[in-house]
């Protein structure tokens, strides 16, 4: 535990890129799970959520 609020302290913008893509990619398999999506479109569509939750924990951190 002292590590992760170690890292957390450090480094709070990658911290935040990290559990953000987390819970973006959860929301995203449970919305599309049905959809029948192939895993190359899969590897798209989770990359670009992973990209996008970078960009928020950036913006977030402009304060």
């Amino acid at each position: 535990m002292q590590t992760m609020k170690r890292f957390w302290n450090e480094h709070p913008v990658l911290s935040n890129w990290a559990i953000l893509a987390i819970g973006m990619v959860i929301i995203l398999y449970f919305s599309a799970r049905h959809v029948g999506f192939l895993p190359g479109q899969w590897a798209a569509l989770i990359g670009a959520t992973v990209v996008l939750a970078g960009l928020c924990a950036w913006i977030i951190s402009w304060e």
